[in-house]
């Protein structure tokens, strides 16, 4: 599937390790820096969905989504990302991206609004509960230069799933992030706590991009193999 992102924010909190991963398969490991597991809540814009080949569908093809993320490598010790929720504010697309890929997918009622200063974000979830809700405004500073922090908190180009039980990857390509610097004026979120987590202490660190071109391609299974080497300790909790 081709996509755009825009206008995307990402928020990130550090946790204990251990809290983030009893939240995620035992085949996958979390991966920490500074000591740290993080935990991202980034809301965006998504537009022109679409198949290879085929134009992107009217109305379908653009709508806001906000995920709920930690950093996670796979058996194989690749690294990527497990998502916790995603929510859409497509119910087709919550409903493809469930069947087809395994996501945690939400139906929600959401919108992005941009300025020139400011951009905010408002989501409430619909299905499968009604639990799940952001209310985020940020103000995007100057462009910086992506550091060893920046780079392990956006430069992923690998999703974990479960689809079907089984544990699967999917290859998601895009340039690396064209970021700002970013300062967040409200910040209100029941997205972590929904995945079971505790409450984020402080802050978040707040970055913003105006966004990328984004190509996904299919699930593929990590295979029975490589499964098998998650019984060693170094990959397991």
């Amino acid at each position: 599937m081709h996509q755009r992102w825009c206008d995307l924010t990402f928020l990130h909190w550090r946790f204990p390790a251990a809290s983030v991963a009893k939240l995620v398969p035992r085949a996958l490991t979390v991966e920490t820096f500074d000591a740290s597991a993080w935990v991202g809540v980034t809301p965006f814009w998504l537009s022109g969905l679409r198949p290879p080949f085929l134009p992107p569908l009217p109305w379908f093809s653009a709508f806001p989504e906000t995920n709920c993320r930690t950093y996670v490598r796979g058996p194989d010790g690749e690294p990527g990302v497990w998502f916790f929720s995603l929510d859409a504010a497509r119910v087709a697309a919550v409903i493809g991206a469930r069947t087809g890929y395994g996501l945690p997918y939400a139906w929600s009622r959401m919108r992005v609004e941009t300025t020139d200063s400011r951009v905010r974000y408002e989501s409430q979830r619909r299905w499968p509960d009604q639990a799940g809700r952001t209310r985020i405004e940020v103000t995007p500073g100057e462009a910086i230069e992506a550091g060893e922090l920046e780079d392990f908190l956006t430069a992923r180009f690998r999703l974990y799933s479960l689809l079907g039980g089984c544990l699967t990857f999917t290859r998601v390509e895009h340039p690396p992030w064209p970021l700002h610097a970013a300062r967040a004026t409200t910040v209100e979120q029941t997205l972590t706590s929904v995945a079971g987590l505790p409450e984020p202490q402080g802050p978040p660190l707040v970055h913003f991009s105006p966004g990328v071109a984004v190509r996904v391609s299919r699930p593929h299974s990590v295979g029975a193999r490589t499964l098998r080497h998650a019984s060693d300790p170094a990959l397991s909790r």
